[in-house]
């Protein structure tokens, strides 16, 4: 074989390499990355805003996610809460406990299994007067089905968890 085609081999070779890399980066799942994961309380790393900005009062009174607007801001656990209106906010600021999405609004089921999972806001669900973010819908089903047995999971888990998360 001559150079020539040897060094045409190799260069068809590293294309193939290069194609075969692309192809597998763009198929993997990637995690949403606008959000800490290793935060106690999930927050937008460049804005500092829990739970994307959505109101945690709205869960309870309004039945819906609601986006929360700037006029109507809270600090509380190392976030910036947003609400839609001043009543919303003055029940938080009185009750965080109550109103902030359990287990820091990380995804209950990924912590029963040990995972810190981001919530999604828009995927919800109250339940036992507690507000509950999931990464998808598919856990949030699961969980709905047998809460009981998902919360005992993921209360054992949580200390471990934590443990993980910077404070």
């Amino acid at each position: 074989m001559t150079a020539e085609r040897q060094e045409g081999n190799a260069m068809r070779l590293g294309f193939a390499t290069i194609w075969l890399a692309a192809l597998l980066l763009a198929s993997a799942p990637w995690p949403r990355l606008q959000a800490a994961t290793t935060e106690r309380v999930v927050v937008d790393r460049y804005t500092g805003l829990a739970i994307d900005g959505f109101d945690p009062v709205a869960y309870f009174t309004d039945r819906e996610a609601r986006m929360g607007v700037a006029d109507y801001e809270a600090s509380a656990s190392g976030a910036i809460w947003r609400f839609c209106n001043a009543a919303n906010m003055a029940a938080f600021v009185a009750n965080p406990d109550i109103y902030s999405p359990q287990f820091g609004g990380y995804d209950p089921v990924g912590i029963a299994r040990g995972v810190p999972l981001q919530g999604n806001p828009l995927v919800w669900l109250v339940s036992g007067q507690r507000l509950f973010l999931f990464d998808r819908e598919e856990s949030r089903d699961a969980f709905s089905a047998d809460p009981e047995r998902y919360l005992k999971q993921a209360r054992q888990q949580w200390p471990a968890v934590q443990a993980t998360l910077a404070q």
